[in-house]
């Protein structure tokens, strides 16, 4: 990994993981034309254990969920990483990023726990980070992740 966005994440003090292996059948991102799907990422640490667990509010507070969505990004930037042959100076923008944020039903602030997912590609790529999002409240994730992210990139050839 080399080149200006290499030197952001190291000025942000992120280091990639190593990208997660899919729990299920399916592959952890699909490349088609200049798009990059990445699937949805849990809120681990590199080596697999969750950051947080549980749901919001339950007993996470915001501030731990906004976390727990920064680490999930973290690990979409991982596999966008991986699909770009490790130059993330290739990612010409962030197109969308989907988030689950686990919640009880009388829970309602979602989107001010995903900013720490879209706060942290707007540290990353700049005004190429800012993207279309949708944040979506559910009774559980797998493995008792707080949160999952998903994205779509654009990439250069």
């Amino acid at each position: 990994m080399a080149g200006q966005i290499a030197a952001r994440l190291a000025a942000l003090g992120i280091a990639l993981p190593r990208p997660q292996t899919p729990i299920g059948n399916y592959v952890p991102f699909v490349v088609t034309g200049s798009l990059v799907y990445v699937s949805g990422q849990g809120a681990k640490r590199d080596g697999g254990g969750l950051v947080h667990t549980g749901r919001l509010t339950e007993p996470m507070t915001i501030e731990q969920g906004q976390e727990a969505t920064r680490f999930a990004a973290i690990n979409v930037l991982a596999h966008v990483n991986t699909a770009t042959g490790g130059d993330l100076d290739r990612v010409r923008r962030v197109v969308r990023l989907g988030g689950f944020v686990a919640a009880p039903e009388s829970f309602t602030q979602h989107a001010a726990v995903m900013n720490g997912a879209s706060d942290l590609m707007v540290a990353v790529f700049g005004e190429a980070g800012r993207h279309a999002r949708t944040t979506i409240g559910v009774p559980s994730l797998p493995g008792g992740t707080p949160v999952e992210v998903e994205g779509l990139f654009e990439i250069a050839p």
